[in-house]
């Protein structure tokens, strides 16, 4: 029978997880599951690996990018080009436990740390392995958005391929990964039995293409889509400038939202009358979307005309759907969902790194405790503490293992 948690504890609390990754994707996989109280211990060669030093940089040259995606976890460095280092990495992996036996990684390994190798040593060994593509050739997200059509349907019909900064498939294929675990470890509580588990970065990509319908559109309808600018596909949305030099963006899809919309602008006679006398009908999404540029000719001097705090108080009414455009500083300044407000941020001291609002994981249990917000390890700043706890090694054999270059001295 499986031991209850405490009342309150972290839901993924007595979870271990050994990661071996670089950049965002494995590294965001291993801080969600942080962030719901799993111990992540993040393996690095010594020195760091090639994200160490990945922009944007303080000004003492330490990585924010890092930093941010490797809090709460516990960091060490192991040399795992070396024989004895990867059997350490292998037995820190396989190290006896209910909770541990995971390991997840977006680097090529192979000998000890193989799936085979793994499972030789401990049966129930769960592993999640990132790669480009399901042929085994090698991909970015920056790659995978650009095959997989996004970049030309952004932008207008001017425009060259327009990509976008968020790197939106290692995003999505962390979660992916953090999925993968949760859900091997339930296969594995239910059947006692590890698997092996290979996510390739395309794949959530295309998964993606297929889920939102653009593959069926090209198949079904024999269409392709085109570059809109800033207007909603199938519905009504568009972006405008302020007296002021703001922006904003402002969408009406369903019917509810769209009266409220030209309730508050005053254009509901003016612009019905207008839409009739064209041939467009505003009674939908659809015809909303076809009258697109009609209805933006309306609303494009009448949000010229207002600052931002006036279209603020003319959309006082909660149905009616708009934002600001703002910076990364103006939604700190602005927007109290990005503050000490939400129970989800928190503003920590970050060593050698710096303080700032630091978030946790978005989700909120009712039963759970919520973990705070982890602090940013110094690079293989837990190399002792972890070998001594999983492994047994004490101080004497660690000094040992760092004088012979297999692990990070201890810092």
């Amino acid at each position: 029978m499986p031991v209850a948690a405490p009342a309150g504890a972290p839901v993924l609390k007595g979870l271990r997880i050994v990661e071996f990754p670089a950049f965002v994707a494995a590294p965001l996989g291993g801080l969600t599951l942080a962030q719901l109280g799993a111990d992540v211990i993040r393996i690095d060669p010594i020195g760091g690996n090639m994200d160490i030093t990945r922009w944007p940089l303080n000004a003492d040259g330490r990585s924010l990018y890092w930093a941010s995606l490797n809090r709460g976890k516990r960091s060490v460095e192991i040399d795992v080009r070396n024989p004895e280092g990867k059997r350490l990495v292998r037995d820190l992996v396989t190290a006896a436990g209910e909770g541990g036996g995971i390991f997840l990684t977006n680097l090529p390994v192979d000998g000890e740390l193989s799936y085979a190798s793994l499972k030789a040593v401990r049966p129930d060994v769960i592993m999640v392995q990132l790669v480009g593509s399901p042929d085994g050739a090698n991909a970015l997200d920056y790659t995978v958005n650009s095959v997989a059509g996004f970049p030309l349907v952004t932008g207008d019909a001017r425009s060259v391929p327009v990509n976008h900064v968020v790197p939106m498939w290692d995003v999505a294929a962390g979660l992916n990964i953090a999925l993968a675990v949760l859900a091997a470890e339930r296969w594995r509580r239910e059947t006692g039995e590890g698997q092996f588990i290979r996510l390739a970065l395309s794949d959530v990509a295309m998964a993606t293409v297929s889920n939102l319908g653009y593959i069926a559109e090209v198949e079904v309808n024999d269409a392709d889509r085109q570059p809109d600018g800033n207007f909603l596909y199938g519905a009504y949305g568009d972006a405008f400038e302020t007296a002021d030099g703001r922006h904003v963006m402002v969408v009406a899809i369903s019917r509810r939202q769209w009266q409220a919309l030209v309730r508050a602008t005053g254009m509901e006679e003016a612009l019905g009358q207008a839409a009739r006398s064209l041939g467009y009908s505003l009674e939908d999404e659809g015809g909303r979307y076809e009258a697109r540029a009609l209805i933006s000719a309306f609303f494009k001097p009448w949000v010229r005309r207002r600052t931002l705090a006036e279209v603020e108080a003319a959309f006082s009414d909660p149905t009616i759907l708009w934002a600001p455009y703002r910076t990364f500083r103006q939604m700190l300044a602005e927007d109290k969902r990005a503050s000490e407000w939400n129970p989800m941020f928190r503003r920590v001291a970050h060593p050698g790194v710096g303080e700032f609002l630091t978030a946790t994981t978005p989700l909120a249990f009712s039963a759970a405790e919520r973990v705070a917000p982890g602090v940013a390890p110094r690079l293989g700043q837990h190399g002792p503490e972890v070998m001594r706890e999983v492994l047994g090694i004490d101080d004497a054999r660690y000094a040992s293992l760092a004088s012979a270059a297999i692990v990070g001295k201890a810092r």
